[in-house]
């Protein structure tokens, strides 16, 4: 057989442009052609997912671009290779994800830099990009908040301003108002879209307190063209912070500035909310988002599944649609389930598969404790709980406590607050960071997201 060359590299490039960001990091960046004759191409892949999602959809493809590129074997073969730059970093515990190493934002490190800077920014997050207009979903629930945010992209600061969306857990609130940020942005590039969680505008102001850098937060977040703040019901009981966004209110409003606010309830039933928050907010459009229909929850099944190239058959879009009727998030979770199975097991996603992978998930407790959870998790990793709760910062410790904090916001749907007071934490920036690293990683992590469905199936 002959030497590779740069032929892969080629490949390789032709895939990234016609796959999405995620699809080639998780299925095609860490392959690569180890050999190939006129009779078979071998090509090396990390783990035997990848392998069987390369074997079952994206072998043609491949062997079309080989032909593209002059190597023209008949077959494929795919196999389990760990490459020298791979090698090095390979897992020392095989029960626990090896994630990147600055896990814990509790280290000395990350607060040495956090406080160099005067406010400690480093979990801003920013707009989501895949968070659009194109990509959203609208049905008869959500049909006059999305006209309502379109009309704000198009005139931000003339037309209902504030804008106040509210409505349940995982309905798509937060897409929705990233989406008009995110269309600002594409109609003018130059302008200063800020979009901020409330718990991070709170951490941001007490660090603001605490380093003395007052100034430098009020003119953050004063200079913004248009403010986008998420889940406001959690400024209440904080009096100090509900006067500095109300001074942030009136000087974006007086500047004629958009202000585009989220809450899972409409202003007056804010409780402990200021009154004059509570009127400022109703000075605009307050409009909210309901739980999808039916109709609505099976495009959403169907969108989500394009962007991963499924073709879903229609009985087991219904049957996802029904089966999962309150929550978007829990609606994607079940698909991204489905398919994660199909994936390790080489199956196509049909009615029966979908029954088995889902069987249970509609009795699933509605009552777990946080403690049971995190008891759960240790279990899972054959780790004490009280290792979890205590400071240690050993990999097999970090990695199930990141995953115990990621587990209270995604099932339990816990404050970031209460995620750090339930792990023995006293810093809630550490949830934030945990939470954030796990959802990233499960994008491109196969193994991580099985041990999550695992978990989750143990919790019911």
């Amino acid at each position: 057989m002959q030497a590779t060359g740069g032929i892969w590299q080629a490949v390789l490039g032709e895939i990234e442009l016609s796959v999405t960001r995620g699809q080639y990091v998780t299925w095609f960046k860490n392959t690569e052609l180890l050999e190939y004759s006129p009779e078979t191409a071998v090509i090396g892949v990390p783990n035997v997912f990848i392998k069987q999602q390369l074997e079952r959809r994206y072998q043609d493809t491949l062997l079309d671009l080989l032909d593209k590129n002059g190597v023209r074997p008949k077959t494929m073969e795919f196999k389990i290779y760990s490459s020298p730059s791979t090698r090095s970093s390979k897992r020392r515990n095989t029960d626990a994800v090896e994630l990147t190493p600055d896990l814990d934002a509790t280290s000395p490190r990350k607060k040495k830099l956090e406080t160099s800077s005067g406010v400690a920014h480093k979990y801003r997050q920013g707009l989501n990009k895949k968070y659009t207009f194109d990509s959203f979903i609208v049905g008869g629930a959500n049909d006059l908040a999305y006209a309502a945010c379109q009309a704000v992209a198009a005139s931000p600061g003339e037309k209902y301003n504030p804008l106040f969306v509210y409505g349940g857990v995982g309905i798509g609130k937060t897409h929705l108002i990233q989406a008009v940020g995110n269309e600002i942005l594409t109609q003018n590039p130059s302008a200063h879209v800020v979009y901020v969680s409330t718990e991070q505008f709170v951490q941001e102001f007490l660090d603001a307190i605490r380093f003395k850098k007052n100034t430098e937060f009020a003119g953050h977040y004063r200079s913004a063209d248009v403010l986008i703040i998420d889940d406001i019901q959690f400024i209440t009981g904080k009096e100090k912070t509900q006067e500095e966004f109300f001074h942030t209110f009136n000087a974006l409003h007086q500047a004629n500035k958009q202000i585009i606010i989220s809450s899972d309830k409409p202003p007056h039933e804010i409780a402990t909310l200021e009154e004059r928050l509570k009127s400022r907010f109703a000075m605009g459009m307050t409009v909210d988002m309901r739980t999808p229909e039916f109709e609505t929850r099976a495009a959403i099944v169907q969108a989500k599944a394009e962007a991963q190239r499924l073709n879903l058959p229609a009985d087991v879009v219904e049957f996802l649609a029904n089966h999962v009727k309150t929550n978007i998030r829990e609606l994607e979770g079940a698909l991204n389930q489905l398919v994660a199975f199909c994936e390790m097991k080489g199956l196509d996603p049909d009615l029966a598969v979908a029954k088995v992978v889902l069987a249970g998930n509609s009795t699933r407790a509605k009552h777990i404790t946080p403690k049971k959870l995190v008891e759960t998790v240790a279990d899972y990793y054959s780790v004490p709980m009280v290792d979890i709760m205590s400071p240690k910062r050993d990999k097999e410790i970090v990695v199930p406590r990141q995953i115990a904090m990621y587990l209270m916001r995604e099932e339990l749907h816990l404050s970031f607050p209460k995620i750090a007071h339930e792990c023995g934490r006293k810093d809630h920036t550490t949830a934030i960071h945990s939470v954030d690293k796990i959802s990233k990683e499960l994008a491109i992590n196969p193994m991580l997201r099985q041990q999550i469905t695992d978990i989750k199936e143990r919790i019911k």
